[in-house]
């Protein structure tokens, strides 16, 4: 297998670096649980709004376990990519795809381009997994496209000091204010790293009206400053420039397989809209992937991949159907306003939206929090796309 980065490790990237109950137990499926044990640990998330702040521990899950760590990605990915040179993987830095190369509607490899010497060449490939983020320039080159017309995320996050670095709790204010009490769009984050230092950001998706008017950097330094004391922030003093990106959501991006390729992760649009999360994503639907390629080796046909795309709808579809339908709720300031308010009054009202938006939800043992979630997708069935 040969894996082509286009960066040089240790290399940064754009994201919150929190890790929920559904990423550790990939990474652990992986065998980098030693690896992140080292890490930043949380027991949950801390939500803030309308002068509420809730604590909600992770709820217990027979497979998915009540803890999450804080990783910063340039650590965590580099971590990733050892793992996979020690089990076989040829890896290839500094190397980007730039275009496939097509014999009819099959992907017989990439044409790469090496970043330090300009020259380029072609490799030949029998599969092809797609995996180069939300822009995804060679899965458009395939033809995958985006929804339009569903919801997207705007996020936006940098790193200060901060003595609550080792706090054991992730935080979310779902009530983002400026520095003068103004309402802001989006919902802000500060996740402590354990290592004398926070990753602070805010996100707002593009059901927001007026979205394309909001001037990212603005809400940064807003938020910066209006965060909670107990983080002690120097907000004039971030350690690294503000980076940001747009995350495709909810399954966006179709088709996400061909005759021999897959796409997967951010390049298919696999975020959850609830929240912003997209590495679990990323690593179930590359799992889903690797499993079927390598299906289609043993057993010498390629028609193993063919199952992919109703393997994601079948994990996926209905979940991402009433979180884009959430997003577009979202976009409305005022119900949403009145619904967090409404949630903030009670502790467990919150912690079953916590087992909703994480997807944490027991089918087994349903409780509340499943049975909303099923009258949710039972209507959003009824919805169009």
């Amino acid at each position: 297998m040969l894996v082509v980065e286009r960066k040089r490790f240790p290399r940064d990237k754009t994201c919150g670096d929190g890790l929920t109950p559904r990423a550790v137990k990939q990474l652990v499926d992986m065998g980098l649980a030693e690896e992140i044990e080292s890490y930043h640990r949380f027991r949950g998330l801390r939500a803030v709004a309308h002068g509420h702040t809730r604590e909600l521990p992770w709820p217990e899950h027979p497979i998915f376990g009540s803890h999450g760590y804080v990783v910063r990605r340039s650590t965590l990915d580099a971590a990733v990519l050892d793992h996979a040179r020690q089990a076989g993987a040829l890896v290839w830095c500094g190397a980007e795809a730039v275009e496939p190369l097509l014999s009819g509607s099959l992907c017989t490899g990439a044409r790469v381009l090496d970043r330090d010497s300009g020259d380029t060449s072609d490799v030949p490939a029998r599969y092809v997994v797609v995996a180069d983020g939300a822009n995804s320039r060679f899965g458009r080159a395939l033809g995958c496209r985006r929804e339009r017309s569903w919801p997207q995320g705007m996020a936006i996050r940098t790193y200060y000091e901060s003595p609550n670095h080792g706090d054991p709790w992730i935080e979310s204010a779902l009530d983002v204010r400026d520095r003068n009490g103004a309402t802001l769009p989006g919902y802000g984050w500060i996740f402590p790293l354990g290592d004398g230092t926070v990753n602070i950001g805010i996100g707002l998706l593009t059901s927001y009206k007026d979205w394309h008017r909001v001037n990212t950097s603005h809400l940064m330094t807003e938020w910066a400053y209006a965060a909670p004391e107990r983080w002690g922030l120097d907000p004039g003093a971030p350690l690294t420039p503000p980076v940001g990106g747009r995350l495709p959501m909810a399954g966006s991006v179709n088709p996400k397989a061909g005759p021999n390729f897959l796409i997967v992760g951010d390049a298919g649009g696999s975020v959850n809209p609830f929240n912003g999360e997209g590495i679990d994503y990323a690593y179930e639907t590359g799992r889903l992937a690797a499993e079927l390629v390598a299906e289609a080796v043993i057993c010498d046909d390629g028609l193993a991949l063919s199952r992919y795309p109703e393997l994601l709808e079948s994990t996926y579809g209905a979940y991402f159907k009433v979180a884009r339908l959430f997003a577009y709720a979202i976009g409305r300031p005022r119900l949403i306003s009145r619904l967090v308010q409404f949630g903030m009054q009670s502790q467990t009202l919150m912690e079953w939206a916590l087992r909703i938006m994480a997807n944490l939800m027991h089918e087994d043992d349903p409780g509340a929090a499943e049975y909303i979630y099923k009258t949710a997708a039972r209507a959003a069935w009824l919805w169009p796309d």
